[in-house]
């Protein structure tokens, strides 16, 4: 039988204390929830935060090129590190937990290691991965995707946001993209994430792993018509390309719930944006999910056809283009069993897009989900118990532990 030096329990305090100092950063009084885009000055002053705990543990950061930071508990050049971590950026008016939550935990385990005692025969390493949310630039994971040549530099330097600045622009230079020395050195990734539903609430377990992320992606949807005056164009005339639109909402939904899957339009842009004027354009993100691939196929091509046939009848037109997939991860199904043995926790597939998926495909890796009593996630509601985040340090320092020996 292992025997672990880390605490049963890490005090709640503790972590309220270190959450404290960033929890104020980016958020917006009227929402209560955050505006953390990457590269905006919230989210560099996170960014800054996470220099100064590196230097306040003697951990040396160094930066891969594309926006990911990486601080360093032994030799870099020694191979076989353990990385943990998350990403600081928001959703637009999202909660405080998503993302920060991994980061802070993975310091506090740190000092539990180090409280205990412990010696990592390996280096270990905190990370902060850039635009895993994808609010900013419109690709999620944009970060661990340069960093594993999952999306190519010139397409991710050239993305631009609301305001028309590229990503290149933000980051100061065009990204470095794939670095196989740098992915090289990680022997095992592990993300400590907020869950994104309450299924815990359900096992009464404060912690449990992950098991698989279902396979998604985000389509653009480009509806053209006529656009035109609105008190003087009869309605027999019109070419709406809002109607179109609307029926895919509606008819993106009744697919998604006959599939047993998930399907989100929560972005639209209209021009010419008037109440006036009949639109010109309008152009809508769906974002799909399902357990399974096939069943994601079939949903996104029955979104494309019944928009199709809708636009037809319309006089419009609609395009649908793919702007990011991630097709199913499953992680590490014997580390999986390991941890979940390790912890005494259940295990849970998600529905949500993580770093740790793109990083599964070249790295052995897991993830811990804490507590969330709401089950909100993206939204202000999003919450977690002091108690169940320090539950959730002392997990991920055990996992740690066991993964450093």
């Amino acid at each position: 039988m292992v025997t672990h030096t880390v605490k049963d329990r890490h005090r709640p305090d503790r972590f309220r204390r270190l959450w404290e100092e960033i929890a104020p950063i980016g958020r917006d009084e009227r929402s209560g929830g955050y505006l953390r885009y990457a590269l905006t000055e919230p989210e560099l002053r996170l960014r800054e935060w996470f220099r100064a705990q590196a230097d306040e543990r003697a951990m040396p950061v160094t930066e891969d090129g594309n926006g990911n930071l990486f601080a360093w508990w032994g030799d870099p050049d020694a191979g076989d590190a353990v990385l943990t971590g998350s990403h600081f950026d928001s959703v637009p008016h999202g909660g405080a937990y998503d993302g920060p939550l991994g980061i802070v935990s993975a310091w506090l385990a740190v000092d539990e290691l180090r409280a205990a005692g412990v010696t990592p025969s390996r280096p270990l390493v905190v990370g902060a991965f850039v635009e895993e949310e994808g609010a900013r630039f419109g690709v999620p994971c944009l970060g661990s995707r340069l960093l594993t040549g999952q999306i190519a530099v010139d397409r991710a330097g050239g993305l631009r946001d609301a305001a028309g600045v590229s990503f290149a622009e933000a980051l100061g230079a065009r990204p470095a993209g794939a670095d196989p020395g740098l992915l090289g050195r990680f022997g095992a990734f592990v993300e400590l994430h907020v869950e994104q539903g309450r299924a815990l609430v359900d096992q009464d377990a404060p912690v449990a792993v992950a098991s698989a992320i279902w396979p998604h992606g985000r389509w653009r949807l480009d509806f053209t018509g006529e656009g035109n005056h609105a008190g003087t164009t009869r309605m027999a005339d019109r070419r709406d390309p809002m109607l179109t639109y609307a029926f895919t909402v509606l008819a993106a939904n009744k697919e998604a719930r006959l599939r047993d899957a998930h399907a989100t339009v929560g972005r639209v842009v209209v021009e010419p944006n008037a109440t006036n004027a009949v639109p010109s354009r309008v152009t809508g993100w769906l974002d799909a999910r399902a357990a399974e691939p096939d069943t994601l196929d079939g949903l996104v091509e029955a979104v494309r056809s019944k928009a199709g046939e809708r636009a037809r009848r319309d006089g419009t037109e609609v395009t649908l283009t793919e702007e990011s997939a991630t097709p199913l991860v499953a992680f590490d199904g014997g580390l999986a069993d390991r941890l979940a043995r390790l912890l005494a926790a259940p295990v849970l597939p998600t529905g949500a897009g993580h770093d740790a998926g793109v990083l599964a495909a070249h790295v052995p890796t897991a993830m811990l989900f804490v507590r969330n009593p709401t089950g909100v996630s993206h939204s202000p509601a999003e919450s977690a118990t002091d108690a169940d985040c320090a539950a959730g340090v002392v997990a991920l320092a055990r996992v740690l532990e066991e993964l450093l020996r």
